[in-house]
């Protein structure tokens, strides 16, 4: 049965609260995922998304591995959900130790129909709080989209921007997904079911996290410039990436140095991801 969007919109300004302790090993696991060296105890931007995970049993799994819609996110009916963007504001770095807490609102639901049919457009905003003070402040789009229509015509890709100042090649193969995946207890099939992917999603291979190509566009900015303070992060996903077929992740820093352009592009150069840092 369709959900229309008079019903969706009876998820608007719900909201949800969950709390963590931060801990250090997700951060070293994902330090060896990236095969960097991290000290101290701060969580370096993005890597927050190691924790307040979403803890699912089993019997709440829906058929694409994550839990079943209708809990806090909306019950979308559309069998394509993806990671489609976010913004962040960063106040003062998480802590290994903290107890933090993360205050979850449903801040828009947007119903389109595009050139691939319906899709519906999900914004969650999300603040972070430890020891009584706001520590980051996100807002997170969802896109869920139809199934593949037989002889539909694919969106024209672009092509990636030139003139890089910084360039870094990733080959992201099966091992990294499965890591990043644990790390993330993101049970999404795209990411590790082979069948799945093509076979139910029609994508031709598995698909590379939204979320870990953000997060290797800002180790790119970190490694270049290792001293310097993130402020905000604006991304926007605009095309798949797949495993086993090494992409770029590129930037190119303002005359001032104070804003930073960073994109993702695959290997035949079209850009997958769009993003902007702004530096303290």
């Amino acid at each position: 049965m369709s959900v229309g969007s008079e019903k969706l919109d009876d998820w608007l300004n719900k909201q949800a609260v969950t709390e963590d302790h931060i801990t250090a090993f997700p951060l070293q696991a994902l330090a060896a995922t990236l095969d960097r060296e991290e000290s101290g105890d701060t969580v370096p931007p993005l890597w927050h998304w190691l924790y307040f995970l979403p803890v699912a049993a089993l019997a709440e799994v829906g058929p694409d591995g994550h839990p079943k819609r209708g809990g806090f996110l909306p019950p979308v009916p559309l069998p394509r959900r993806m990671w489609a963007g976010g913004r962040l504001t960063f106040h003062a770095p998480l802590k290994v130790g903290e107890h933090a807490k993360r205050t979850s609102t449903i801040a828009n639901i947007e119903d389109k129909t595009g050139r691939s049919g319906r899709l519906v457009f999900v914004t969650v905003q999300h603040a972070y709080e430890a020891g009584g003070e706001l520590k980051l402040e996100e807002e997170h789009d969802i896109v869920y989209r139809d199934a593949p229509q037989d002889g539909a015509r694919p969106q024209q890709p672009s092509l990636a921007p030139e003139g890089e100042t910084w360039s870094r090649t990733i080959d992201a193969d099966e091992v990294m997904l499965f890591r990043y995946s644990a790390l993330t207890f993101n049970g999404h099939r795209i990411h590790y079911d082979q069948p799945y992917v093509t076979q139910v999603e029609g994508y031709p291979g598995l698909v590379v996290h939204g979320p870990l190509i953000a997060t290797l566009l800002v180790d790119l900015l970190r490694r270049e410039l290792p001293h310097a303070t993130l402020q905000s992060f604006a991304f926007r996903a605009l095309r798949p990436t797949f495993a086993n077929q090494p992409f770029k992740v590129c930037g190119k820093p303002s005359a001032d140095g104070k804003t930073i352009d960073l994109w993702a592009k695959d290997h035949e150069g079209y850009l997958t991801m769009r993003a902007t840092a702004a530096l303290a």
